[in-house]
């Protein structure tokens, strides 16, 4: 499976992005979660919004770990952005009234537009869990669409015939769910 930002291309010392990464991951070349959420909020990404949580920077490393490390590398750390910036684009253009919060239809609407096709119920529980007041903000959204990236990928990877049916053991299960 090809992942964007790997392979092909400029080398990272081409890339505009990999002089920023660099001054914030310091000699180890990665980035911790509490780096990232420095990062983020010194880059400006989440805009006139709330920064970005630690438990949510947390998230956003997980999605991208592929090695496992608690870590983010150059590579990973240019998927993130690229990926927060098309939810961004998404959460800004169902926050019409600009304020800061999507409500439960343009929630609904938002995640339809990226792809995932949720029961009302699943919807129903989304909502309880990422919105306060029937209104979920930025980081919230954030973290919604990491874990549905991440449960979607992970449920992919056991539906090998694409039926919509997948076969978890129970362990296998609780290390899914657990490391989102």
């Amino acid at each position: 499976m090809a992942y964007p930002g790997y392979g092909g291309g400029p080398g990272p010392g081409a890339d505009p992005l990999y002089g920023y990464f660099s001054a914030v991951a310091g000699q180890d070349g990665q980035i911790s979660a509490d780096e990232l959420q420095r990062c983020l909020t010194q880059s400006g990404i989440s805009g006139s919004y709330k920064p970005f949580c630690l438990e949510t920077c947390r998230l956003m490393i997980s999605m991208l770990d592929r090695d496992m490390s608690g870590t983010m590398g150059f590579h990973e750390f240019k998927e993130l952005s690229q990926v927060i910036n098309g939810w961004k684009s998404t959460f800004m253009s169902y926050d019409r009234d600009h304020s800061g919060t999507v409500e439960g239809p343009e929630m609904q609407h938002a995640i339809t537009a990226m792809g995932f096709h949720l029961s009302p119920q699943a919807m129903n529980i989304i909502m309880k869990r990422h919105s306060t007041n029937g209104r979920v903000a930025f980081d919230d959204f954030i973290t919604c669409c990491i874990k549905l990236r991440a449960l979607t990928d992970q449920f992919r990877r056991r539906d090998s015939s694409g039926s919509g049916q997948a076969m978890f053991q129970y362990d296998d299960f609780i290390q899914v769910t657990m490391s989102i």
